[in-house]
């Protein structure tokens, strides 16, 4: 194993690397952790999953990036004959791979006949555990929402609400996710006995006003073969984006429910435990098979909001036959392909689930076919980039959380 080529000149770091926290080295590897460049993008397999080999590269890379290899360590590293991990660089970020075991933050898996400790890397896999995947949701969402500059208040709009609302009557105290209708009275009678500069959030005071709706949602995630190539990874920001919905609705609106499926040359629903390490294959676009899925998860649940992402940058190729065999046409919009695609639209719209779709992709084709979509389902379009598709989606669900009245 030798040193990533992008290591070229570095600077002390200040502190030991023995005091490194672990959630401070799986924010600097979470990219590598979510399956980025662990792939081969011309023959992805599906079942991949990254080794310990991985995992040691990742943490190097992401140290060498940030000038934190102490120059005696790197030095010693770059001169020696034997492997990188024989050197007291190497022997250190085995400790560091132990401590994110001894955290629970990396579960390791031996293949059959393997052994040995629990730092050494090699063949034998690794799982991200429940506290991982928990960690990786909530900092993509603070990274996302940091972005957005804002937060969002209110419910989801309904078909209760309308613009003669009664009021109720009833005060509380503001919570993360109430309408802003403050009670002057109440929240300045707060806010004056300690000083205004002294406010916080417990002093505001707000007056019920409608009625607040649950959802159910389904995630429908392109993982074909285009959602890593043409030099562009797609699929991890698209991961990233799931999992911090993932986790603001696990703690900020936790009556709506949330659920995943993978869509390629058919579909499957994943839990969210197995998302963050979900890689990209096989090859074809059944979006008829997804959202046919899509459907059955949702009738499931009984909400008063329904609604389906889809997250793509293909035009559907491949369709599920009823005997079981997969149809593929790689040139897309196949007539029979769209056919049986559209049916499935109108299934939707005949459930009152709404399909609302981000493409990464600004084909002609595949954006006359999303508003195809979206038009039969009264739901909604955007055209985004592996840059900004956090931001419009999270933008997009809480919009349906939110009715301010003035």
């Amino acid at each position: 194993m030798t040193l990533h080529p992008r290591i070229t000149r570095y600077s002390k770091f200040e502190s030991e690397l023995d005091e490194l926290e672990s959630s401070e080295l799986m924010q600097m590897i979470q990219e590598a952790l979510l399956g980025q460049g662990l792939n081969d993008p011309y023959d992805p397999d599906p079942n991949a999953q990254p080794n310990m080999d991985d995992l040691f590269d990742a943490i190097l890379n992401a140290l060498a990036e940030r000038n934190m290899i102490p120059e005696d360590m790197l030095a010693e590293a770059m001169q020696g004959e034997g492997e990188i991990q024989e050197s007291r660089l190497g022997q250190q970020i085995q400790r560091m791979m132990d401590k994110l075991q001894q955290d629970g933050f990396i579960r390791k898996e031996f293949e059959d006949g393997e052994g040995g400790g629990a730092g050494q890397s090699g063949e034998s896999k690794f799982q991200l555990t429940d506290k991982s995947v928990d960690f990786l949701g909530y900092k993509s969402l603070r990274d996302l929402m940091g972005g957005l500059g804002r937060s969002s208040a209110g419910a989801h709009d309904t078909r209760d609400y309308s613009s003669g609302i009664d009021m109720m009557g009833e005060l509380k105290n503001y919570e993360f996710g109430d309408t802003l209708n403050l009670d002057t009275t109440a929240t300045l009678s707060n806010v004056i006995a300690k000083g205004l500069e002294n406010a916080e959030q417990e002093d505001l005071i707000v007056r019920q006003s409608e009625y607040s709706s649950s959802a159910a949602t389904v995630v429908l995630l392109d993982c074909s073969h285009s959602m890593i190539l043409y030099g562009e990874d797609r699929f991890t920001p698209a991961k990233q984006v799931a999992l911090a919905l993932a986790h603001l609705i696990r703690t900020q609106y936790p009556g709506d429910t949330l659920k995943f499926v993978l869509f390629h040359d058919s579909a499957e629903e994943v839990p969210l435990a197995k998302l963050a390490q979900a890689q990209i294959g096989p090859y074809h676009t059944n979006t008829a098979g997804g959202l046919r899925l899509a459907q059955q998860l949702l009738k499931r649940e009984n909400k008063d909001m329904k609604q389906i992402v889809m997250i793509t940058d293909g035009k559907p190729s491949a369709l599920t036959l009823p005997d079981g065999r997969i149809y593929k046409n790689a040139y897309g919009l196949d007539p029979y392909v769209l056919g049986a695609t559209l049916r499935e639209v109108a299934n939707c719209r005949r459930s009152g689930i709404q399909v609302n779709t981000f493409m990464l992709a600004r084909d002609p084709d595949l954006v006359g076919f999303v508003r195809r979509v979206s038009e039969m389902t009264r739901g909604k379009a955007y055209f985004t980039t592996p840059y900004n598709i956090g931001q419009y989606v999270l933008m997009d669900y809480m919009s349906n959380k939110t009715k301010v009245v003035n």
